[in-house]
């Protein structure tokens, strides 16, 4: 037995969060600020012995500051109203445009050309592994913080 046309949730007569306007602006507009900040840095930072170490760091950067963001958000609450758009906003748009694992494969690539097999196999081994500890990092961040905050800042 379904519920009576009237007692839809509202966000289920909108349709899909995916495809809706206001969604797809939030990610599109952070995902440009985030892609604009990557491709300033990657001009600003040449690469080091030949390894474009600045991939690196935005990949690491961008994980710890994505799990510190979305733990933050989850500990303050279900993922709507304000905590979605900066969801979206910030996690799916700013830093989904900032890290960049497609530049990681390229530049893994670059190095197997160059005759680096094994300094490439490092790099990306490396990048993604630093890249999952940064986010775990990010997270126990936020968790502390949080903590901290309940406990009235003593402790």
């Amino acid at each position: 037995m379904g519920r009576p046309a009237g007692l839809v949730p509202a966000d289920r007569r909108r349709g899909p969060l995916h495809l809706r306007s206001r969604s797809i602006l939030l990610v599109f507009v952070g995902g440009a600020l985030g892609t604009a900040a990557r491709y300033l840095l990657t001009l600003s930072v040449p690469p080091v012995a030949g390894v474009p170490l600045i991939t690196f760091l935005i990949n690491v950067t961008g994980a710890f500051v994505l799990g510190w963001l979305l733990q933050s958000l989850a500990l303050r609450g279900p993922d709507e109203g304000g905590r979605r758009d900066v969801r979206l906003f910030a996690g799916t748009g700013i830093l989904g445009g900032y890290t960049t694992y497609s530049s990681l494969a390229v530049d893994t690539d670059g190095l197997i050309a160059a005759q680096s097999v094994g300094l490439s196999i490092l790099y990306a081994v490396a990048t993604i592994a630093v890249g999952a500890l940064a986010s775990v990092a990010g997270i126990a961040l936020a968790s502390a913080i949080a903590r901290r905050r309940a406990g009235g800042g003593n402790g």
